[in-house]
């Protein structure tokens, strides 16, 4: 293979590289799983549920990929800790790339009313999970001497949506994490972004599509006609894990339809 060829791929390429991915076992995760081993990544997953990683695993495994896994919650501190040490351990202390994936929030409460115990839920989830495991994930990052992180955000970060007054602003945050982030531990070659997806077709979204009223709005709001498919966030995520997107960093992505830039009326 000419030389300047064998370049160009590697570029395009995630041979020898490892990789993290929270809640890889549905939806999104399961997504950005399958499309980094699809570039040659070896990639380690987490999920709450056993029996669902474990199906996971088996189904992965048995296509001969490269997936290892194990059981945290990580809204729990020990199990985050566990977790990396499970990571650094299976990869020998070395990290190219982590994917914070997990996050969610159950159900909705309206701010007037909104107890203590949904407010640290969903901050424990969405944030300091997430800002936990960077931290976790630093020395690891740095000894590959290329690293990537990528956080999982949403839409609730730019538009007001009927999730509540918590989750939104969550989200928010993580675009800010990813900027302080990016501009800190840029001397150490470890490059951040965050991809911001809208309305995809996953089990987290089967609640809104099961409302045929509220799901034929958000359709008609977005200028591509349809809901995103997951596929097409994980392919957003790994290039920015690529040596191709080298000189990106600090950048918020937007995946969704063009739902975000429409203010287009009908009359």
């Amino acid at each position: 293979m000419d030389s300047k060829v064998a370049r160009i791929n590697n570029r395009w390429s995630l041979e020898n590289m490892t990789a993290l991915v929270t809640g890889g076992t549905k939806g999104i995760g399961y997504a950005i799983v399958e499309e980094l081993v699809g570039l040659g990544a070896r990639v380690h997953t987490c999920a709450r549920n056993e029996a669902e990683l474990e199906a996971c695993l088996a189904h992965w495994n048995s296509k001969g990929w490269p997936v290892t896994g194990s059981v945290c919650d990580v809204s729990s501190r020990a199990q985050r800790e566990k977790l990396m040490e499970i990571v650094s351990s299976v990869f020998d202390g070395k990290l190219n790339i982590l994917v914070n994936n997990a996050g969610g929030a159950a159900g909705v409460q309206p701010t007037a009313t909104a107890t203590k115990e949904y407010f640290d839920e969903i901050m424990t989830l969405n944030f300091e999970s997430v800002y936990h495991l960077s931290q976790l994930s630093y020395p690891l990052l740095k000894n590959s001497k290329a690293g990537t992180i990528i956080f999982i955000s949403s839409i609730t970060s730019y538009l007001a949506f009927d999730v509540g007054s918590v989750y939104g602003p969550v989200k928010g945050a993580l675009h800010q994490l990813t900027r302080n982030l990016a501009c800190e531990w840029a001397k150490d070659n470890i490059r951040v972004n965050v991809v911001a997806p809208g309305s995809i077709a996953t089990p987290l979204n089967q609640r809104v599509s099961s409302d045929e009223k509220k799901f034929s709005g958000i359709n008609a709001r977005i200028p591509l006609g349809r809901i995103g498919e997951a596929n097409e966030i994980s392919s957003v995520v790994a290039f920015l894990c690529l040596p191709a997107s080298s000189y990106v960093t600090g950048q918020a992505i937007v995946v969704d339809g063009g739902f975000t830039v429409n203010a287009f009326m009908s009359f």
